[in-house]
């Protein structure tokens, strides 16, 4: 039987939002607000994609996936009023402690001179270089953070509108034409390359790097990597720009704010409603088919999941063009991550800063001792295998927020780089507790009384972030932030402006511009699309009253 003709029964919305992640709860508190009747459909139990808070132990609220907030939009922040429904960050200051084997540490601190001082203990040299890259750096994020908030230009379509888009970014780019060079450095540059430009010592580059690859399938001589470093200094926290910091509650508990935005404007929110179908007749999209046969009309529907499987699956490829088609085939959604998730009695007790006590060396913790550890952890991933010595960024939100945790029992959370997707000669049914133990272990050797302290422990393997949380290929970002799936290639030259050759399906999720994290972006400006398009739509019917025009 035709799914599309299966329906137990209809409703009709203005908008149908696919995936109640942050991004589809942004783009639906958006257009709530701007008076659409708007339905946000969640296949999980509960809201927030990979941005979700569960009680995987009693008692322990555990932000399973995503786990720091930076890159959220302070648009979205200031407009859809999320301070009135709880919205709360402790920031991150030092931004994380870097132990090393032979007992040194440094602290990154968000104060640049105090991070000078810090690396000056290991190179006077790189402590003034420090200077200057923090400077080239801001120089960067000023030049792309003003395009996180801009639908690209679409130039496969030859309309005003994308005209007077390419103007706009020529202009923009004529104005920081000095900084343009860097730009096409750091565009292209591996993170190695990029950070040789200004640094010498070994350990000072280790602390640097892995914000190039994190949440990457590349290593830090991988072309292109050098911008996923700028990538995650985009953001703020706590009024810091390029900070991080904790949710209060969890990153579940960010969910569940921007839902209550969006219900607060009049979207209604379901759970457990999974989209088996988007219905296009005609070249347009009519509505959504739910698992259960129910038939939901719309003609704007939003997608804020994966590219892939939206169109590929949902809408289908009788539907695409050729090119299109060919394109998302071609899209690379390959994964490089997996989480390990520890329960702790008591707080690690690092040889490098020896202390029971929670200090600022808790919070946040990186270990990675220099490049060649981490290209060493890369060559066994690209061989099939989760690396032995893995750099890992590691966060403890319960020094911030001690509801999460029973009294006295903390949180480790460990984002751990590099565990393929696919592993040579085994499966991750098989490997997964191995991963753990090694990861327990390694942590070990800085913290010894690390291991003693582990109550429970959970393993989030690619596999897993694809199955339960909608992750192809288990890659956090909707698809690998590389040059030529960046801007207005992002996912596909024909789909990268949130608007489809679908007539009315939008893309708004984390595989469209400006990429992935917890940033809101991408919803935000998918729901200004949509509103901008029925404007000109209502202008146009207005228009065709009068004779002689339409």
């Amino acid at each position: 039987m035709d799914r599309g003709k299966a329906a137990s029964h209809s409703t009709a919305y203005d908008a149908i939002v696919v995936g109640g992640g942050h991004n589809g709860l942004i783009c639906a508190a958006y257009l709530a607000r701007a008076g659409q009747r708007v339905a946000v459909l969640e296949s999980r139990p509960r809201v927030g994609g990979a941005a979700v808070t569960e009680e995987v132990w009693p008692g322990y609220r555990v932000s399973v996936l995503s786990y720091v907030v930076s890159l959220l939009r302070p648009a979205v922040v200031r407009e859809l009023g999320l301070a009135r429904f709880g919205y709360e960050v402790y920031p991150l200051d030092p931004a994380y402690f870097m132990p090393f084997p032979d007992g040194r540490s440094l602290f990154y601190w968000e104060d640049v001179n105090r991070a000078a001082a810090e690396v000056a203990k290991f190179s006077v040299h790189d402590a003034r270089a420090l200077l200057d890259y923090d400077q080239a750096i801001g120089r960067l994020v000023q030049v792309v953070r003003p395009l996180l908030d801009q639908a690209p230009p679409n130039l496969d379509r030859r309309r005003p509108r994308e005209l007077g888009a390419l103007l706009g970014l020529g202009r923009h780019l004529l104005r920081h034409r000095s900084d343009l060079s860097e730009l096409a450095d750091i565009m292209t540059m591996s993170v190695s390359d990029f950070l040789d430009q200004w640094f010498e010592d070994p350990a000072v580059k280790g602390a640097l790097s892995p914000g190039g690859v994190i949440g990457a399938w590349a290593g830090p001589h991988s072309p292109g990597t050098a911008y996923v470093l700028l990538h995650h200094r985009l953001g703020e926290a706590g009024g810091q720009r390029g900070g991080w910091g904790f949710v209060k509650g969890g990153m579940g508990a960010l969910s569940e704010i921007l839902a209550s935005a969006a219900r607060s404007g009049g979207a209604e929110i379901r759970t457990g409603a999974r989209v088996s179908q988007i219905l296009v007749a005609e070249g347009r999209t009519r509505g959504v088919v739910l698992e259960d046969g129910t038939e939901l009309r719309s003609e704007s529907v939003i997608s804020a999941i994966h590219p892939r499987t939206t169109l590929l699956d949902l809408v289908g490829r009788q539907h695409l063009p050729a090119r299109l088609l060919g394109e998302m085939e071609r899209y690379r959604s390959r994964s490089g991550s997996a989480k390990v998730n520890l329960a702790l009695a008591e707080l690690p007790n690092f040889r490098a800063l020896p202390s029971s006590d929670a200090g600022p060396q808790h919070p946040e913790f990186i270990i990675n001792p220099s490049i060649d550890y981490l290209h060493r952890a890369w060559d066994d991933a690209v061989s099939g295998h989760w690396s032995r010595e893995p750099m890992m960024d590691c966060v403890i939100p319960t020094t911030k927020d001690r509801t999460l945790a029973p009294a006295g029992r903390h949180i480790l959370s460990c984002f751990v780089q590099y565990a393929p997707y696919q592993l040579q000669g085994a499966t991750w049914e098989q490997e997964r507790e191995k991963l753990a133990d090694r990861v327990v272990e390694l942590l070990g050797t800085y913290a010894p009384n690390l291991p003693g302290a582990v109550l429970h422990r959970q393993v989030v393997t690619p596999p897993d972030m694809e199955r339960e949380y909608g992750l192809l290929g288990g890659n956090i970002f909707h698809g690998e932030m590389s040059l030529d799936q960046l801007f207005f290639l992002r996912p596909a030259s024909q789909a990268g402006s949130y608007r489809t050759p679908v007539a009315g399906l939008y893309l708004g999720g984390s595989g469209t511009h400006p990429g992935g994290g917890v940033m809101g972006a991408p919803g935000r400006n998918a729901a200004r699309t949509v509103l901008s398009d029925l404007r000109r739509r209502n202008w146009s019917a207005r228009l065709g009253r009068f004779p002689g025009v339409g």
